[in-house]
């Protein structure tokens, strides 16, 4: 064993995660006492490399500009964070949590195209730092002199960081509103600043950990949804809120990837192992172990694992007269928009576009909705039918029709499987290990180039000749327009009663006899054979597929059309996919800064219409009821 190199790795992993570290910190913090899951945490890390770029360009390459830049840039950073909450979150505390997510994802949309506008797309180099650019001799092995500074950077500011916390006021208000929030304000805190201090605070611990990798990688637009990632599993594997918790989990995290990167590619029984693959995944491999066996984390503290009880909604009732009259115009106006193709050319391929993503939007609501089950990974199963399909045409040969049959199994066997465990946890830790679960797959697709092309992923996956042109269109439109029908006798049948019951009330439904894990597992299956169909229908959509129809970016869709539409009305994906694509198809023509466009007009639709549109829409016509009734 080569005793050296594997020194040399324990100190990289020593340095990364102290990185890790200030990154995850904040976000415990932010979380531990506004209670938002903060998406836009990895945008204000990028932000940080990219202000201290500019700044130590600014200041000269001389050892008093290049820390001070460092510093102003985190500084910057944590104003920003105020300024954000202030402006921003404190509007939306009262939203629900969801609402909440979508609002910081919205964040991560226009912080990354006013990068891209101040900075360019291509990534920018900073300098090393003076004095520290070269190199100790590590037993005859050349070592970062830098590395050690982040060595010693980690360990500061957990010192730091728990003085504030113990030995200062704000601090003990910290620590109460972490507890207990409602009581604090009861005793005249002001909630608001406390709010606003942490959120500073933590945004700029993450501008510092951003600044501080400035000699270490390039300033890249791509850093805010991979940190953000990385963030979670540390915050998640330490325990939600917990400081400690979060140091020591980012140095069993980055000492378990500095040790696959040393091992390399090892012979195992004569089986040749690669390890160094594994550090694309480790760390969701950690967390997923990790929720399976103690949820609330290393050092976070034992909580009920029941899911969080949402409050109970009216039940339920069929579509009225006039509704179902609306449904079936529109079903007549895609059946027709063909016909009109030579007016609206393009009108085809986006409403084909648009029903594939209301199904898989309505998959993800069965589980969201009736279900009352958060996931972060729904993608996951829409990659395992898509994959299935394609595979299905292309190694085994099968008929575009036994594709489409066998395809949507895959993504149902995904989620039989990663749902036996999730449907045991609640809230966040089941967001985060339906999260896990989705990047191991998104890691086994990527890596396994025999199989599934890699990175590449596979083409060439066409509708059949009696599919062709417009024809596909339509089996599209039936497809969906069955499956939809089908999630909506669910719903409605004995079986989405008893789904809503362990919902609403999962004591009362024990007590009646429903079996509700059982229902629930049941749940997630179902979802994932929707969503797995929606993937089949996809790849031949598209002609292709590739590893980012598994990432976290369609999740992240996913959810952004349910909590568009409204959690609460059946009628909620429907109308959140439809707005999606159409305001996505927009945004991309409108202008290069499509993605600010679009977070802009999520913000404006999450505060005007904090229930989702068709939610919105849904409590207007119950409160005409009620006043005509009165009436």
């Amino acid at each position: 064993m080569d005793l050296t190199g594997f020194l040399a790795q324990l100190l990289n992993g020593l340095a990364e995660a102290s990185s890790l570290f200030l990154v995850a910190a904040g976000l415990s913090l932010i979380f531990g006492v506004t209670r938002i899951v903060n998406f836009a945490h990895g945008s204000l890390y990028m932000l940080g490399v990219y202000l201290a770029y500019t700044l130590v360009e600014r200041l000269g390459a001389g050892a008093a500009g290049f820390w001070f830049g460092l510093i102003a840039a985190a500084l910057i950073v944590g104003a920003l964070g105020a300024a954000i909450e202030v402006v921003l979150l404190r509007r939306i505390y009262k939203a629900p949590e969801l609402f909440q997510l979508l609002a910081t994802f919205a964040l991560v949309l226009i912080i990354n195209d006013a990068t891209l506008w101040l900075w360019g797309a291509e990534d920018q180099l900073g300098r090393r730092a003076p004095g520290l650019g070269g190199a100790i001799d590590l037993f005859g092995r050349a070592y970062p002199t830098y590395n050690l500074v982040l060595i010693a950077v980690g360990p500061l500011v957990l010192g730091l960081l728990w003085l504030a916390l113990t030995r200062t006021r704000w601090g003990m208000l910290v620590r109460a509103a972490t507890q207990d929030r409602e009581m604090l304000g009861a005793l005249g805190v002001n909630q608001a600043w406390l709010f606003t201090g942490v959120f500073a605070l933590g945004a700029m611990l993450a501008g510092l950990g951003g600044a501080l990798q400035l000699p270490r990688e390039p300033a890249s637009l791509s850093l805010d949804l991979r940190t953000i990632g990385d963030a979670f599993v540390i915050v998640v594997v330490g325990g939600m809120g917990s400081i400690p918790g979060a140091y020591v989990a980012a140095l069993i995290v980055a000492q378990i990837k500095a040790l696959c990167i040393f091992l390399g590619n090892v012979s195992l029984f004569g089986i040749e192992v690669s390890f160094s693959r594994l550090t694309l995944v480790v760390e969701f491999l950690v967390m997923a172990l990790v929720l399976v066996f103690r949820p609330w984390g290393l050092f976070g503290r034992p909580q009920s694992t029941s899911r969080s009880v949402a409050p109970a909604e009216p039940p339920l009732r069929p579509a009225g007269r006039g509704a179902r009259l609306a449904v079936m115009g529109l079903l007549a106006l895609l059946a027709l928009l063909p016909l009109a193709e030579s007016l609206l050319p393009y009108a085809v391929v986006l409403a084909q576009d648009i029903l594939i993503l209301v199904l898989f939007a309505v998959s993800l609501h069965l589980l969201m909705g009736p279900g009352g089950m958060h996931s972060f990974g729904h993608a996951a199963y829409f990659g395992l039918g898509a994959y299935g399909a394609a595979l299905l045409l292309k190694s085994a040969a099968l008929p575009m029709a036994a594709t489409l049959l066998l395809g949507p199994l895959a993504g149902a066997l995904g989620a039989l499987v990663f749902g036996w465990f999730c449907v045991r946890l609640s809230g966040v830790y089941l967001a985060m290990l339906t999260l896990a679960f989705a990047q191991i797959v998104w890691s086994v697709v990527f890596q396994w180039d025999g199989v599934t092309g890699g990175s590449n992923g596979i083409i060439g996956i066409w509708p059949a000749d009696w599919l062709s042109g417009n024809a596909y269109y339509y089996a599209v439109l039936l497809l969906t327009t069955l499956a939809l029908l089908a999630v909506r006798r669910l719903v409605f049948a004995p079986f989405g009663l008893a789904l809503r019951a362990g919902r609403d009330s999962p004591l009362r439904a024990d007590a009646v006899g429903i079996d509700v894990k059982r229902v629930q597992w049941a749940a997630f299956t179902l979802a994932g054979l929707f969503a797995g169909l929606a993937g089949s229908l996809y790849v031949y959509s598209k002609g292709s597929i590739s590893p980012d129809a598994l990432g976290v970016g369609k999740s992240i869709d996913g959810l952004v059309m349910v909590l568009l539409g409204g959690i609460q009305a059946l009628a909620g994906p429907v109308v959140g996919a439809a707005t999606f694509g159409l305001l996505q198809d927009y945004a991309l023509r409108a202008t290069e800064y499509w993605r600010a466009l679009f977070g802009g007009v999520i913000l404006l639709l999450v505060l005007a219409f904090p229930q989702g549109i068709a939610g919105f829409f849904r409590l207007r016509w119950q409160r005409r009821g009620a006043v005509g009734e009165g009436a």
